[in-house]
């Protein structure tokens, strides 16, 4: 569905109906002004209709109505198609959940079409409204607003991933017995999701750091290196992370065989001293008549006794040796 239209004159909203019919008719009356159409998940019609009042390429057009596209830059013609991966984080269930965002630049229109729950760029649009001399850029200064929202959701996704992080290496270094491995094969295939959204995107915003993009003009370079800045720190935290989660499964392997390795001896333990007291009832068992001490009043005492002191002694040395 369209979510907002508007167009902007010197950094200001101008007061028209919000559809992308007045917004291609203004821009055809005022040459000093510039139109953002907003889609949300737009069904073919509605964006055949947007892709014929701005005559977008219709392979991008294509790309935009498929999510789960690779983030990417395309240039067709004198528009500027950037592709990016919304994130956010469902804390329940220890997924990240991944949406896109299509941003078709021209010389005096934006058009977004986005997919998936997160990412909504309503509250981008409004900060950048009360920035007049930011938004007075035009085009660019709304692409550069799209895609520091879309890093600002790396973080936030980063910084709670990194909070289960901490929780799983807690867990696997505690003293008690706990079974992490699914947990943290969760995570690693969340990060995973991460890595492909935010690594591709390194490239494109030096490009657009550097000036080295046709149609994003020298002034809003430094606003970019900003965006390029932050999307370098999430892929640094975000390979961090992955490793992290790495070690921790090893180190989880690692102490489930070390538990079982410590089960196995103290069984081994129990079962020789089980053995000997065993091992003499099974002698005093075979009915021979010529035993030692078969009829003496006292043998039974005595054998139970030389039980109990063999298996004393086999417990005491099993304490010391660590095994029990």
């Amino acid at each position: 569905m369209i979510v907002d239209c508007g167009v902007y004159a010197k950094g200001v909203r101008q007061e028209l109906p919000r559809d992308p019919e007045t917004v291609a008719q203004a821009l055809a009356d005022d040459k000093g002004c510039f139109g953002w159409v907003g889609l949300h998940e737009p069904n073919p019609e509605e964006l055949a209709t947007v892709q014929q009042l701005f005559d977008l390429h219709e392979l991008s057009v294509e790309d935009a109505l498929k999510p789960h596209q690779r983030p990417k830059i395309e240039r067709y013609g004198d528009s500027l198609v950037v592709v990016l991966r919304t994130l956010w984080y469902v804390d329940a269930e220890d997924a990240v959940e991944t949406g896109q965002v299509s941003i078709f630049v021209g010389d005096r229109y934006v058009v977004t079409v986005r997919h998936g729950e997160g990412g909504g760029l309503a509250t981008a649009r409004q900060d950048l409204e009360e920035r007049a001399s930011i938004l007075g850029h035009g085009p660019p200064a709304v692409l550069w607003a799209v895609c520091d929202s879309v890093v600002d959701g790396y973080e936030a996704v980063a910084a709670s991933v990194e909070m289960d992080v901490d929780e799983i290496e807690s867990s696997v270094f505690s003293k008690d017995r706990t079974s992490d491995a699914e947990r943290i094969y969760t995570l690693k295939r969340e990060v995973l999701e991460m890595r492909r959204a935010i690594v591709p995107l390194r490239e494109p915003m030096e490009l657009f750091a550097h000036g080295n993009v046709r149609g994003i003009d020298s002034e809003a370079a430094p606003f970019f290196r900003d965006v390029a800045d932050h999307v370098i720190r999430v892929s640094d935290q975000t390979e961090t992370l992955d490793a992290l989660l790495s070690s921790a499964l090893n180190a989880h392997l690692a102490r489930v065989s070390v538990q079982q390795n410590d089960d196995m001896r103290r069984i081994s333990a129990w079962v020789a001293i089980a053995a000997a007291p065993t091992m003499i009832a099974g002698i005093y068992g075979m009915n021979f008549e010529n035993m030692p001490e078969l009829r003496w009043y006292y043998g039974y005492f005595v054998i139970l006794a030389i039980m109990a002191t063999t298996c004393a002694t086999m417990y005491t040395a099993f304490r010391r040796a660590g095994w029990l």
